[in-house]
């Protein structure tokens, strides 16, 4: 067997690197393809998923029939673990004709008393009524719509709402409001994959929002911290409404209380810095929670806040320095015109500004001394030459010239 294995390591090597190797194939089907070992039976997977399947003709090769009957066995096999790997590798074949053969058996895994070959069941026919439409297997919504009902499994479930959430938006619509009371018992990962349709739907249609927002609502009491995270985003998203924005503040508050990871806090910190662009009355009104979340003695979360308020600040204190200068400079500008006598002592003094952002009223002020003052030209001209590098403005620029 090690020998087998090797040689079929060495095959696959090949074949990546570019060598056809027609008659190793029919070999590889005689000697390797009937064995029982599962790691010749992974490998086997790799080879039938790049070798050549077409002639040069773009035809299918006949040694592709006894591969089908090879995967046709694996799908039939005894042992679940074998008919869920092959399920997931037929997820990525592409051909068709080595599809067909093989959808009857697929359909059947998804009555297989084990949950792991009905999901993967699930997968491959979501994959082949995703790549080959109505051609293959035509009544994949209605089987998948039949199965999501009595399935209990929700790693099955999940991957069949999928499905219908991808391929049969209506059915995934219907089956969601049919069992609107029943969705925190379908699991963490069948919510998220319904907070994802309503945003899908919403999106096209908003009118259709008021069919979601009571599902969304329940789902901001789940358990799970990635589902109430989703939720209150989404409702977010969905809705400006104060009722909305207060019941998602009182989520990101609570998620904030409630969750030892440091991460989860910034990321909620985030979303909440948001939320006060548009909505900060509403946002006052958990403004406790979130300062009891904020006053935790970790570093990060203390930095978070410090690092918000001083950017606060920075901007407040830049603005207010830039409207001070202005000013400035046009108060220096009118008593240089009332009293000639200053005029030679602030000029050049102002043209240190010519790079900030005051720089049109200082280069208004300077044309102005220029007019008004020949004798000051000679020495004006020669500093503004060299503060010329320095203008960023083109307005700025073209009053110098």
């Amino acid at each position: 067997m090690d020998d087998k294995i090797r040689a079929l390591k060495a095959a696959i090597v090949a074949l990546l690197s570019g060598e056809k190797q027609p008659r190793v194939l029919m070999q590889i089907i005689r000697f390797c393809s009937t064995k029982e070992d599962h790691q010749l039976k992974k490998l086997l997977m790799i080879y039938w998923e790049i070798a050549a399947k077409y002639d040069d003709h773009g035809k299918l090769l006949p040694e592709m029939i006894l591969v089908c009957n090879a995967l046709l066995n694996d799908l039939n096999h005894a042992n679940e673990y074998v008919r869920g790997c092959m399920l997931r590798f037929l997820c990525k074949i592409k051909e068709k004709e080595l599809l067909e053969p093989l959808k009857d058996a697929v359909k059947a895994n998804l009555e297989h008393r084990h949950s792991y070959v009905r999901k993967n069941a699930v997968m491959t026919v979501y994959t082949m009524y995703k790549t080959f439409g109505d051609a293959l297997i035509p009544d994949a919504p209605e089987l998948i719509e039949r199965f999501i009902v009595t399935e209990s499994d929700s790693s099955a479930r999940r991957n069949a709402y999928l499905m219908l959430f991808d391929c049969a938006e209506t059915v995934a619509v219907n089956f969601l409001m049919n069992s609107m009371d029943q969705i925190q018992k379908f699991g963490d990962g069948f919510s998220l994959v319904i907070l994802e349709l309503t945003r899908k739907v919403c999106r096209v249609d908003p009118a259709q929002k008021a069919r979601f927002i009571r599902c969304i609502f329940q789902l901001l009491q789940s358990s799970s911290a990635a589902v109430s995270y989703e939720a209150a985003w989404t409702l977010v998203t969905l809705s400006s409404a104060p009722t909305a924005v207060r019941a998602a503040a009182k989520t990101y508050a609570g998620l904030l209380n409630s969750q030892s990871d440091n991460n989860v806090k910034l990321i909620v910190l985030d979303r909440l810095a948001d939320l006060k662009k548009h909505h900060t009355k509403v946002l006052q009104e958990v403004l406790m929670d979130i300062l009891r979340a904020l006053s935790s003695p970790n570093l990060d979360i203390s930095k978070k806040r410090e690092v918000v308020k001083t950017q606060e600040k920075g901007r407040m204190d830049k603005a207010a320095g830039d409207d001070y200068r202005k000013l400035l400079i046009r108060s220096i500008h009118a008593c240089a015109v009332k009293f000639p006598d200053v005029a030679h002592q602030v000029v050049h003094l102002l043209m240190d500004f010519l790079p900030s952002d005051g720089a049109m009223d200082v280069v208004l002020f300077v044309r102005t001394m220029c007019e008004a003052y020949p004798d000051l030209r000679p020495s004006i001209v020669h500093k503004l030459m060299l503060s010329l590098p320095d203008i960023q403005t083109a307005k700025v620029f073209r009053v110098a010239l």
